[in-house]
């Protein structure tokens, strides 16, 4: 019972490390939050094809988003209140809210919410794919115990157990280890053989 305590334990942990980053911020990323919505909800009409494009407006490409059309502009960054595109998601009235009301998809409030939040924080958008983003490297956080962690990973642990007032707890011996790791990959508690050549 031990074992599972410590495993449940230990994906808690990591688990709470990964939201911490994901949240930290509150960031809206536009690959990640604003593309998925326009092309989900807005592509079949202001995307790529022009053969299907209405109003001759695309939501695909940056410079047809940010452009002026005679003194109306779909984004004003900083400005959801001054940027057409979020007053045509929350029009009132039927016949200029967008998606329109025949289109078979809809945005949700949180789709909305979402949209405004990335107006008000500057609208940035990124051209390139966010796979093809290279990874950057994380200032390691501040711990309130620099010797204890061995490696990056540990620094941001030990950073999320300082913000929970949690303390790390010991190094499980050998014997512990083995059986963690076998019953997490096979399902199995190891054999005396297997704990034998660990140890």
């Amino acid at each position: 019972m031990l074992m599972k305590q410590d495993f449940i334990a230990t994906l808690i942990v990591l688990c709470s490390v990964a939201m911490a980053s994901a949240t930290a911020d509150d960031r809206v990323d536009f690959n990640r939050d604003i593309k998925p919505i326009l092309a989900d909800t807005c592509y079949t009409c202001h995307g790529p094809d022009a053969n299907t494009r209405k109003a001759k407006l695309r939501l695909d490409a940056r410079h047809d988003a940010f452009a002026d059309r005679d003194g109306i502009r779909l984004v004003v960054p900083g400005r959801p209140d001054q940027s057409e595109l979020y007053l045509r998601i929350t029009a009132e009235e039927a016949d200029d809210r967008m998606p329109p009301s025949k289109a078979t998809r809809k945005l949700s409030r949180k789709q909305i919410a979402r949209v405004r939040q990335w107006i008000q924080q500057g609208a940035e958008w990124e051209e390139q794919w966010w796979s093809f983003v290279p990874p950057q490297r994380h200032a390691l956080p501040k711990v309130s115990d620099s010797n204890w962690p061995r490696n990056a990973i540990d620094h941001f642990v030990l950073a999320r157990l300082d913000r929970e007032r949690l303390k790390p707890s010991p190094m499980a011996d050998k014997s512990t280890l083995i059986r963690r790791v076998t019953h997490d990959l096979t399902g199995l508690p190891p054999t005396p053989d297997e704990v034998d050549a660990f140890l």
